[in-house]
């Protein structure tokens, strides 16, 4: 397990999220082989084993989500101990993930966002521009969390517009900067070298000057978000992305460049949008149209 750990890790450069639920997967896994059947090395496990776990985990009401997530996670381990010819057969090859409902993503409505961004009074301290700044950049980038907090100072090019992210697969892309946000991100470049002296690093701090993390992120826009929409899924960093996207397409713009803009892998991915967008034009006809 620690070699196929290490193979994501450094390898296929799995973010650190990623490995940490795939390290739990995995303990789980052989925790649920130790006790059902005595077997201490996972790498034995049979068909008829394995399908007894994924059976037991859909038992215990687990969403369908976190099932497949666990059955990917031995999809890739199997895969890797055939490749490293640890084991003769892949016992995983049977094995179905049960089925999910289509879940179309949430996101802020437009309205209410730029109402929020454009009248609330973040303050001229720190704090209150570093907050409007993770909002600004989240909604007018579309980057991910993980995105966000991996941004450094010199990541930043004020003078082209532009700001590299690094993507899933370490992947790096360059992405624009709309006029409102680098106007925002040079306000607070000037108070964070004011407060800290820092120049270089993290581009976005805590309070006391420490590399942003995840949580601070996500309570962050929560605090703000939940002002506008009493969604939950609504109030999330994510949502942003989602609203970055959905707001895109409903103005036109061409699938391939905001596939491009999210850092998305394949098209497949980013089709999810047009949904939302035909679900918008079936309400404007509803509302629009005589004969509707």
């Amino acid at each position: 397990m620690d070699a196929f750990l290490d193979f994501l890790r450094f390898e296929r450069r799995y973010s650190p999220h990623t490995l940490v639920s795939y390290k739990t997967d995995l303990g789980q896994f052989a925790a649920y082989l130790k006790s059902a059947y005595e077997l201490a090395d996972p790498a034995q496990a049979t068909h008829p084993l394995i399908r007894g776990w994924v059976v037991e985990l859909m038992q215990e009401d687990l969403d369908p989500r976190t099932v497949n997530r666990k059955v990917a996670c031995l999809r890739s381990y199997y895969k890797f101990l055939l490749r490293t010819g640890a084991i003769g057969a892949n016992p995983m090859l049977r094995i179905k993930a049960p089925k999910m409902a289509k879940k179309l993503p949430e996101f802020v409505p437009e309205e209410a966002l730029n109402g929020l961004l454009n009248s609330f009074e973040f303050g001229e301290d720190f704090s209150g521009q570093r907050d409007q700044l993770v909002l600004e950049i989240l909604y007018g980038t579309g980057i991910r969390l993980s995105e966000l907090i991996g941004i450094h100072a010199a990541d930043v090019g004020l003078a082209a517009g532009t700001v590299r992210v690094t993507g899933k697969g370490n992947k790096q892309r360059i992405v624009p900067l709309n006029p409102t946000l680098k106007l925002v991100i040079e306000r607070y470049q000037a108070k964070r070298a004011h407060e800290f002296g820092a120049v270089g690093g993290p581009l976005l701090l805590t309070d006391k000057g420490e590399a942003m993390y995840e949580k601070f992120v996500y309570r962050t826009v929560k605090r703000y978000l939940s002002q506008i929409t009493t969604s939950g899924a609504q109030q999330h960093p994510h949502a942003l992305r989602h609203a970055f996207a959905t707001h895109l397409l409903g103005k036109g713009a061409d699938l391939n460049s905001i596939k491009e803009l999210l850092g998305h892998a394949s098209l497949a991915a980013t089709q999810v949008y047009t949904h939302l967008s035909v679900d918008r034009l079936k309400s404007v006809f509803e509302q629009a149209h005589p004969r509707a």
